[in-house]
């Protein structure tokens, strides 16, 4: 090799042993606003009003089970909740008819319209629960048909050929009845709650709170909150779905304050002052149900249908829909649920064990 004269294949060499550069990956710009910029109108803010019309079209369903022992009130509490008779009431047991042996699940489907707004309602209810000498595992068949519906569910969604709409009975909200005995919670009601809040949006109530003074109902609402806390029962609005600080300040009042609502129902009308009202008669005077000053059943109506419709629908679709449908999938091999990897037949999650309340 001659002085002064490159080694070309020396550097040939060298040239194919060096990698080139590998181009940066693109990163996405944030969204800048250009509000200040736009030459005009364009429309983009009428998507709120053809939402609405579709809902009006379609319309919308909303499923709430009440749980509670006998003679709290439930179907009396339901139908004043949407004004109408959407909840049949139990008679009271004579001599001749026996008290269930286990608890039953009855559901009643009702049309509600209001406003040209369809709301397709189901009332779920739990004859039966609470009402045995013996309730050790009483809250298993409500556990059961809570997680029937979400199979139902899942099986419409992975059909390759599925429904352009699936119907959706899935339960939104358990309205808890809590006897208002002013002294604490009964262990059936901390195992079911600790239970069954895993798997539905549960919202507490003291049933019959016209029965206890203002101090009784004050002190109950607390001790409860208490009891919960320590038992590690979170009910809705659970914390960790807030969405924002607004939502966190929001749900924080209702968690820290209204919980559990203190409430009385009627669908009976007497006159106060010149005007109609909901309410009980009593031989001091008459309890209004929609007054904020006698009991708490104008908060709760205004959280469930008012202002937490919505949410009790997406926790249910995105939190325990999701985790029901997550544990089933995999449990299946992310398979299709009703096909194992042999093609055999899977049975629906069972009921997890409950520890023995406390």
């Amino acid at each position: 090799m001659s002085k002064g004269l490159p080694d070309t294949r020396t550097d040939a060499a060298m040239s194919e042993l060096v990698p080139e550069p590998r181009p940066k990956p693109a990163v996405p710009m944030k969204p800048v606003s250009i509000n200040s910029n736009l030459l005009g109108y364009i429309g983009i803010d009428t998507i709120i009003e053809q939402m609405r019309k579709k809902t009006m079209k379609t319309g919308f369903d909303f499923n709430i089970m009440v749980v509670g022992q006998s003679g709290l009130g439930k179907s009396t509490l339901v139908n004043t909740l949407f004004k109408s008779q959407v909840s049949r009431k139990a008679s009271s047991w004579n001599r001749e008819e026996k008290i269930p042996k286990t608890v039953e699940i009855k559901a009643i489907g009702h049309v509600i319209e209001e406003g040209g707004v369809k709301m397709k309602l189901t009332v779920i209810d739990t004859p039966g629960f609470g009402d045995q000498i013996n309730n050790e595992n009483c809250w298993e068949p409500i556990e059961k048909y809570i997680n029937e519906q979400y199979e139902k569910f899942l099986k419409e969604e992975v059909n390759i050929a599925r429904k352009k709409r699936i119907p959706d009975t899935r339960v939104h909200c358990c309205l808890y009845f809590i006897s208002p005995t002013g002294h604490s919670l009964r262990p059936l009601d901390l195992e079911f709650m600790k239970h069954l809040s895993k798997v539905v949006n549960i919202i507490p109530v003291i049933a019959k709170a016209d029965t206890m003074t203002l101090e009784e109902k004050s002190e109950f609402k607390q001790r409860v909150r208490k009891e919960l806390e320590v038992n590690g029962i979170e009910f809705y609005p659970q914390k960790e779905f807030d969405e924002d600080l607004e939502d966190k300040t929001e749900n924080d009042k209702i968690r820290q304050e209204s919980m559990p609502f203190a409430v009385v129902g009627s669908d009976k009308e007497y006159q106060v002052n010149g005007k109609r009202v909901l309410g009980r008669k009593t031989p001091w005077g008459i309890i209004e149900v929609e007054n904020l000053n006698h009991c708490e059943f104008a908060l709760l109506r205004d959280f469930v249908i008012r202002t937490h419709l919505q949410d009790l629908k997406e926790v249910t679709h995105n939190i325990h829909y999701e985790t029901y449908r997550a544990k089933r999938l995999n449990d299946n091999g992310g398979l299709p649920p009703g096909e194992g990897l042999l093609g055999s037949v899977l049975p629906p999650v069972p009921a997890t064990p409950c520890p023995t309340a406390e």
